[in-house]
């Protein structure tokens, strides 16, 4: 065993390596301590059997390498052996040259670096297999190198490996892939950019989506396979998952978007961290899932873990927690009695949301609201892996207070957040949210039912628009800030249709503008004094591009917050409140009657700022816009009107005539005064 871990572990001899540097040998004691994690898994397993998925898996990411794709995702579930899949692609990925035979694995925790080298040994006993990680120094040369992207990106361990000696780079958590750590890694291994080297680069992750905003299609070319977890349910690859959710009341209106697009953790924490919502989610848990064997607890942060622990325990609950704080003997004791079943409820903070593998959790503990899709796959994905003598897990979700942003276990499936089910199955959940699209049709049905002005023609259809009655109208509207702003902490302002501006001080602007089906985000400088040009503005650069508003909006903020001072661009800045400055109010009283001129006491400086920006980017123009568009729909109707009318009035009725009464006409009338106007 120590002579098979000394091959594996410890570095080249320098009689090998002739004119190599060799860093410091890994220590005795770290050595010992790796012997005894890997102990049970060192001898060679005989066969692995994959699972249908994973060979067909393999075998997609092995095709779109033979056609010259070299930058790969693998879209799998929590809890679908993607440490398997990394292991098995090791020795079936060819070589592209005789050199570049070694393989680099990227993790980001201390547990993926154990789990992947683990693997990495027992499925290849004949191969080096190096950790670089902390005080222990990899020689740049072993076979397989696992490696956690804070070490091997820190200082310069990254010289010491040579791109082109590896003919593969995996990355396990790929979400992560666009980090800056990560990019300069890949930076080191010419994937930075495609096409750029002939080393393979796969990507695995069970969450390929981004908070901020980020194209991992900028490290990334194609998702190859996916595998949702709801899928692996069905196929009984994962347990099944039973979920409650529980409206705990917590007033999370206040609570702000940090900088990872999930709620801010201290501002969460108060929120959340009260003794009533202790209470009620402890009891919440006692009703629900006290006949549980082991349930894993998520918390805000460690004031909230702490003071939750309490409440467990002040109702005779063995209640136990792990943090990043605790050391890592006292981690894997914790750790080995939760698995043995010697106490029943394990809370943590953000230590257990990827890569930890604890198969015997039959019950998870929403006990913090997220905004984070990607946070609560992680997290129910804790609980999704099969054990022996486990029917299921239990998902027990602490909804707080109902709104719009927030992210709940009926979210995943489709259905308003604020849907509350009680021990509902996922086929409960799918078969929910079918009757609820039934249902929405059948609303849109009814909806489309609307008075629509009688036609020959059965091609009607219904426009509706907003009446502006002067410019200013249109700069006093802020609807369309309201959704932006509700996404984005930046003082993004609409200025057209699907179209939103951020600008700066200094004249340079971001641009989201819906193109073709996507929203894109583009920088636009402003050129210095003097340039001969006939526009005052450099040519605009694409920054971003992505099918929602939401992701567009968090990669812009991104590059803003990069790129721009803070002060001229956030909502929450002090100055916006103060009364509008002389310029301002000059520029736009231009705009309005003599009679109705703004003042210092009537408009802020910051509001006055977006009505100007609105000014500078097409709010005219859009005024002329929809003022055609009104004009031509007030003639349709009277047209229309004129025609019914003249219809009426040939009508020809059996009966005396005094008992007739021809219907009056008044369509012209309502459509001019409702917002909904139908035309042909």
């Amino acid at each position: 065993m120590w002579h098979l871990l000394r091959n594996a572990l410890t570095l080249p001899s320098r009689r090998n390596r002739p004119g190599i540097r060799l860093p410091r040998p890994l220590p005795r004691t770290h050595l010992a301590t790796i012997s005894a994690r890997l102990q049970h898994t060192s001898q060679p397993q005989a066969g692995i059997r994959l699972r249908d998925y994973q060979q067909e898996c393999i075998q997609t990411v092995l095709e779109y390498l033979s056609k010259g794709h070299r930058r790969l995702g693998i879209s799998l579930a929590t809890g679908s052996g993607k440490t398997v899949i990394f292991t098995q692609l090791i020795d079936r990925v060819l070589p592209p040259g005789h050199e570049a035979t070694q393989t680099l694995i990227l993790v980001h925790r201390r547990e993926l670096v154990e789990q992947a080298a683990r693997h990495c040994m027992a499925a290849y006993p004949s191969k080096t297999v190096e950790i670089e990680m902390a005080s222990s120094h990899a020689s740049g040369l072993a076979d397989i190198t696992v490696a956690s992207i804070q070490s091997i990106a820190s200082g310069e361990r990254i010289r010491k490996f040579d791109p082109r000696r590896f003919k593969l780079v995996l990355v396990d958590e790929a979400h992560h892939i666009v980090a800056s750590q990560y990019l300069s890694v890949l930076e080191h291994f010419g994937l930075r950019h495609s096409g750029e080297s002939l080393t393979a680069l796969v990507g695995v992750s069970a969450t390929f989506s981004r908070p901020d905003g980020l194209r991992l299609g900028t490290v990334i070319d194609h998702i190859v396979y996916h595998k949702d977890y709801v899928d692996m349910i069905g196929e009984n690859w994962l347990s099944n998952v039973i979920f409650t959710t529980v409206e705990s009341k917590a007033d999370v209106s206040g609570v702000k978007t940090g900088m990872n697009g999930d709620f801010q953790t201290g501002a969460l924490s108060r929120a959340v961290n009260t003794p009533g919502i202790n209470d009620l989610t402890v009891r919440a848990w006692m009703a629900r899932g006290a006949g549980r064997k082991s349930t894993l607890v998520f918390c805000v942060d460690l004031n909230h873990l702490s003071h939750l622990t309490g409440t467990f325990r002040h109702f005779g609950i063995d209640a136990r927690f792990v943090t990043g704080d605790t050391p890592q003997t006292t981690r894997s004791k914790t750790l080995d009695a939760f698995k043995n079943g010697e106490f029943p409820v394990l809370l943590n903070c953000g230590v257990f949301t990827e890569g930890t593998d604890i198969p015997n959790i039959d019950c998870v503990l929403l006990a913090r609201p997220t905004k984070s899709r990607n946070l609560l796959v992680q997290m129910i994905g804790r609980g999704m892996r099969l054990h022996p003598g486990k029917k299921d897990c239990h998902i027990i979700d602490m909804v707080a207070s109902l709104q719009a942003g927030i992210v709940t276990t009926p979210t995943l499936f489709g259905l308003d957040p604020s849907e509350i089910v009680t021990d509902a199955a996922v086929s409960d959940m799918v078969s929910i949210r079918d009757r609820k699209e039934r249902e929405a049709m059948r609303e849109r049905e009814a909806a489309g039912g609307q008075y629509v002005a009688p036609t020959s023609s059965s091609s009607n259809r219904v426009v509706t628009f907003t009446d502006y009655d002067s410019v200013y109208d249109l700069l006093e509207d802020t609807s369309g800030e309201r959704h932006i702003r509700g996404i984005s902490p930046l003082a993004w302002v609409e200025v057209g249709e699907d179209r939103y501006i951020l600008s700066t001080q200094r004249g340079d602007f971001l641009t989201i503008e819906k193109e073709a089906g996507s929203f894109v985000v583009k920088y636009t400088q402003k050129l210095p004094p003097g340039a001969r040009s006939r526009s005052p503005f450099m040519r605009p650069r694409q920054i971003a591009s992505s099918d929602t508003l939401k992701h567009a909006t968090g990669a812009a903020d991104t590059f803003a917050q990069e790129t721009f001072e803070w002060i001229f661009i956030a909502t929450n800045q002090a100055w916006r409140k103060k009364p509008a400055s002389e310029s301002q109010l000059i520029f736009l009283n231009k705009l309005r009657d003599k009679s109705d001129q703004l003042t210092e006491d009537t408009i802020t400086k910051g509001r006055a700022g977006d009505m100007i920006t609105k000014i500078k980017h097409g709010a005219k123009g859009r005024f002329e816009q929809l003022s055609v568009k009104k004009r031509a729909v007030t003639r349709d109707v009277q047209k229309r009107a004129k025609v019914d009318e003249l219809r009426t009035r040939e009508r020809v009725q059996v009966g005396p005539l005094n008992d007739l009464t021809l219907p009056q006409y008044t369509a012209q009338d309502d459509a001019l005064q409702s917002d909904q106007v139908a035309i042909q």
